[in-house]
């Protein structure tokens, strides 16, 4: 086996190993879209539930900021 010969499989054996990496990524990252756009729906249904039901998760008279000596 020639010096080449060698120096060309460790040379195809990296490009191997950073296509799969690509693909591990490109699929990561459509389950991430895929998540991401299942959330921002069920962001929006709860938005919607809330406003037609007229009730809020969260308090609206900023007693949750309150920063008072006690609650620090």
């Amino acid at each position: 086996m020639n010096v080449d010969d060698v120096i060309a499989e460790r040379i195809e054996a990296a490009r191997r190993r950073i296509e799969a990496a690509k693909q591990r990524r490109a699929v990561l990252a459509a389950a991430r879209q895929r998540g991401l756009a299942q959330r921002h729906a069920a962001k929006l249904r709860n938005q919607a539930s809330a406003r037609t039901t007229g009730g809020s998760a969260t308090p609206t008279d900023g007693a949750a900021n309150d920063s008072t000596e006690e609650n620090q």
